[in-house]
């Protein structure tokens, strides 16, 4: 029935053969497989990604998987939808094609080829752009070019200059940097790369490069190699340094951080302080001050999470509890965020409390005014995880000599209130 019309949510109709057989949608990249039935590029990747080698509509089995885009339909879409722009249909992009295996092949040779033979510097980092280009532009990109060891390649090209003591190109440095971060490392090349105390000490320089994008990829690099890397040795390696924790914190502290700075500056420090041994460096370079600050400001509920757990590590340090003790925001902050933000977040910032409160009778004294109490007692009546709920219940314990006289605290509630064992 391609001359049908289907009724649509805004009181419009639109055309039958405009529809993704699959998914029943507008098309926004209609593709046109073996059997010669068209679909949306998503729908039909989908479907094959399932392991389904038949066509939905005929049941024919393909003969390949090749999709070719189909220009003519894709552009009467947008015609009509152009038309249709009073009822309030918006016109569909002209989609991006998915890249070549050939022109990623051809790239890679030239962004890898020695420089002077016959190849530029500015050639090679051109490459290297132009890949950059494709791996934003989809996942499926992105799988493309790693396969084509692709990684390995920028590995090479980054640390080149650790191995011949030469002077780096910032502008392959800062190319080959941006690519590698959004392809997602293995666990053996990112320990080939912490095992190295020269790649190491390369990155941690790069934490500090006048471009604010190369100290960003840098963050996000050394964040990569940490979670990915098993082993401890590996991981004490690269957050033995006190400059690897500056460099990290900057990104937080600096006033014009863009949000993915912000976004990765805090994954990098998390990752950084899962590292016990090493925690003392991060509160020494000032961490505690810094997360609070940007805690209470501007941090969307994932990085506050994380921002939260890592309060919670440092916490127990003496020298933690000691450090976000002095910050005036510390304790009204943490006893904010119970029930504020999320699960987690409720569960980070009572252990934090916890700790302080246990460390200093001030701390007590601080959050019992600041209505932590009640606070608590909604917290054990909740859904919250159990592990938050033994925490609260620890902390009212702790908290009894300290809630003013007029608390809620002072009610039946409390007394009902069983403390679990921590």
């Amino acid at each position: 029935m391609p001359g049908n019309l289907e009724p649509l949510d805004l009181g419009i109709q639109i055309p039958y053969h405009f529809r993704c057989p699959i998914s029943l949608d507008l098309m926004s990249d209609p593709v046109t497989i073996s059997t010669g039935q068209t679909y949306d590029r998503t729908s039909i990747d989908s479907w094959i990604a399932m392991g389904n080698t038949t066509c939905p509509v005929t049941r024919v089995a393909l003969s390949d998987f090749t999709l070719i885009p189909n220009h003519t339909l894709r552009r009467l879409i947008q015609e009509w939808c152009v038309a249709n722009r009073s009822n309030g249909v918006v016109r569909i992009p002209t989609p991006k094609q998915p890249a070549d295996p050939i022109s990623v092949r051809s790239l890679l040779s030239q962004a890898s080829a020695i420089t002077g033979t016959h190849v530029s510097v500015r050639s090679r980092a051109a490459a290297i752009r132009r890949l950059r280009g494709l791996a934003r532009d989809s996942e499926k990109n992105r799988v493309l070019i790693a396969g084509h060891n692709a990684r390995e390649i920028l590995v090479r090209i980054l640390f080149a200059d650790v191995e011949t003591s030469s002077s780096p190109s910032s502008e392959l440095v800062s190319e080959s940097l941006a690519l590698l971060v959004v392809l997602h490392m293995t666990e053996t090349e990112c320990e080939a790369v912490a095992s190295d105390p020269g790649r190491v000490g390369f990155m941690t320089r790069l934490l500090f490069d006048s471009s604010i994008e190369i100290r960003v990829n840098a963050a996000a690099l050394i964040e990569m190699v940490l979670t990915g890397s098993k082993s401890m040795d590996l991981k004490l390696i690269i957050s033995g340094s006190d400059s690897i924790f500056v460099g990290v914190l900057d990104l937080l502290k600096n006033p014009i951080s863009s949000r993915r700075a912000l976004k990765i500056g805090i994954k990098a420090i998390f990752a950084l302080c899962l590292v016990k041994q090493t925690r003392h460096l991060a509160i020494s370079a000032g961490a505690p001050g810094i997360l609070i600050d940007r805690l209470a400001a501007d941090f969307d509920r994932c990085d506050t999470e994380r921002g939260l757990a890592t309060v919670e590590l440092l916490c127990r340090l003496p020298e933690g509890c000691a450090a976000f003790g002095e910050h005036a925001l510390t304790v009204p902050l943490m006893v904010k965020t119970i029930l504020r933000v999320s699960d987690r977040a409720t569960e980070y910032a009572a252990g934090a409390l916890l700790a302080l409160c246990t460390a200093e009778e001030r701390c007590r004294d601080e959050a019992a005014a600041a209505g932590l109490v009640t606070q608590l007692l909604l917290l054990v009546q909740s859904d919250c995880t159990e592990r938050a709920k033994r925490k609260a219940q620890m902390l009212l314990k702790l908290l009894r000599d300290s809630w003013p006289d007029d608390s809620t605290a002072n009610s039946d509630d409390f007394a009902r209130t069983e403390v679990a064992p921590f």
